[in-house]
Formats: C-alpha cells, structure tokens, sequence
C-alpha cells in the first residue's frame, strides 16, 4: 500500500471518527430505541457519515465545489424492505 493509500484511509477514519462522535452525542436515544424503524434511521445516518467522510478523504485534490458536487450527485442506496413482522404475532383481519 503506498504513502497515499495509507494517509487516505487514515483521513476517512479521522473524519469519521469526529463526525460520528458528534452524531452519536446527538442521536444516543434514536439509536438505543426500542422503534427498530427509529434505530434504522440513525444507522442510515451513520452511514452516510461514512460516505462522506470517504469523499471528502478520496477528494483532496478537488475544489470544495467539486467535492459538493460528487456528494449530491451521489446515487442513494436502495431502502431495504420492512421487516417481518416478529414471529407468534397475529395479523389484524
């Protein structure tokens, strides 16, 4: 791994780390929740984080422009399905 690689992957762990700290300062209760919808929201949320924190990280040579740009232009990643509900649980007819 070159000198590059390596100091990229320490900036992502370092924005990361400082973004997710303020988040997870922010956010304890959505994520400990018992809604399971409200604690996949937070996890969606800490995974955008990661995202970004790989662009800005990956993107020192560009603009803060067009940083912003490959952000926002960033395709979502599909929502999973609901899911089931708990087992022995009985449906309203």
């Amino acid at each position: 791994m070159g000198k590059k690689d390596a100091s990229s992957i320490e900036n992502r762990v370092y924005l990361f780390e400082s973004l997710a700290s303020s988040y997870v300062a922010a956010a304890s209760e959505a994520l400990g929740s018992d809604d399971p919808e409200e604690r996949e929201r937070a996890r969606r949320v800490l995974a955008e984080l990661a995202f970004v924190s790989c662009v800005v990280a990956d993107t020192g040579d560009l603009s803060p422009e067009e940083v912003r740009d490959r952000l926002v232009s960033a395709p979502r990643p599909p929502r999973p399905a609901s899911p089931p509900p708990p087992p022995g649980r009985k449906r309203d007819k």
